[in-house]
């Protein structure tokens, strides 16, 4: 259940846990981030300060700045207490840097079996658009992961509690979040290979589909909520595909504007060759046979992607973001293998 907090109360309750926990190892005195103009990239050479605390004291914690998408933010030197709250975008690029943030967010009730490599020890903070304010500030976090959808208000009261990051849920700014975190737990390199491996796998794609598919047309839809959804040019998966893999963009994801529900009648229209489906069981609780349903209607058989046996469901776990690490990284694999066995 969502917790409610007025400001004043939370306000309250940060500084009398900032008070009794003084000087302790797990950050939580550090005060807001500081946002402030800074360069483009991920993240600068760090200058170190001492954060202050409650009391005028001292903390043994040495800090460091650090830009983060144009905005320079003040963090502990190693963050080691992480909070995700709001980014599965994070939860994802924690997987890919094996880091195990000490509270992370449910779906449903509890941990999703995608992310059980990193949340074995971890608290529930919450569901994605629910964050569990009492329960994030008990876990004491060096550094709280919040999401650049969250509401003002909710970023602010999150950064009483401990320097907070609006990490990007725009697809084209994975690289930044990687980066960025990194940056924070001191694995800037690992991020770095993994960018590197990611671009040399791309190329060896590219040079594999681009030929062959530079006259298919590619598409990948979602089913939410029982009905069938494209997504603009720039959003999900759809920058994978075309911005990277350099497919042709289909007039109708090219006209969509947002995330954009789109008639079975419409979408036999588009006729495409290739289809990627992603179909989540929690994201259609009110039609779980939807997906069912789709595969035996008879318009959709008419396809060509349908009758050429070229649609592909769940190449990775359909709770991955599209826009992040893990999910680029996994779906880039597996479109290779889908699309060179054609």
């Amino acid at each position: 259940m969502k917790s409610k907090w007025t400001a004043g109360g939370l306000a309250l309750l940060v500084t009398l846990s900032l008070t009794a926990c003084g000087t302790s190892s797990g950050g939580s005195a550090q005060g807001a981030n500081g946002a402030g103009s800074a360069g483009g990239g991920a993240a600068q050479t760090p200058t170190q300060t001492q954060a202050p605390v409650a009391g005028g004291q001292e903390a043994k914690a040495k800090t460091k700045t650090m830009t983060f998408l144009d905005k320079t933010y003040t963090v502990p030197e190693k963050a080691e207490r992480i909070v995700i709250t709001g980014a599965l975008e994070s939860m994802e690029d924690a997987m890919v840097l094996g880091i195990n943030p000490v509270g992370a967010i449910s779906v449903s009730g509890k941990f999703p079996d995608m992310f059980k490599s990193i949340t074995g020890k971890a608290v529930s903070i919450g569901e994605k658009t629910e964050p569990n304010f009492e329960k994030i500030l008990s876990l004491k976090p060096d550094v709280i992961l919040g999401s650049s959808k969250f509401k003002p208000e909710v970023m602010e009261q999150l950064s009483k509690m401990a320097p907070t990051l609006p990490m990007s849920h725009i697809s084209t700014n994975w690289e930044a979040n990687l980066l960025a975190l990194g940056e924070l737990t001191g694995k800037k390199a690992e991020a770095d290979k993994v960018i590197s491996q990611y671009q040399a796998d791309l190329k060896a794609a590219k040079a594999q589909l681009g030929e062959k598919m530079k006259d298919k047309k590619i598409v990948i839809v979602r089913v939410r909520a029982g009905s069938l959804y494209i997504y603009p040019e720039s959003v999900f998966f759809n920058p994978s595909l075309y911005g990277e893999l350099g497919f042709t963009v289909p007039a109708e994801v090219k006209a969509a504007k947002a995330q954009e529900l789109i008639s079975l009648e419409k979408f036999s229209q588009m006729n495409p060759d290739y289809v990627f489906v992603q179909f989540s069981e929690d994201e259609n609780k009110d039609a779980p046979k939807a997906l069912e349903s789709l595969q035996s209607n008879p318009i959709w058989k008419s396809i060509a992607a349908v009758k050429n046996n070229k649609v592909f469901v769940n190449v990775v776990d359909p709770l991955a973001q599209g826009g992040a690490s893990w999910g680029k990284i996994e779906f880039l694999k597996a479109a290779v293998a889908k699309l060179s066995g054609s």
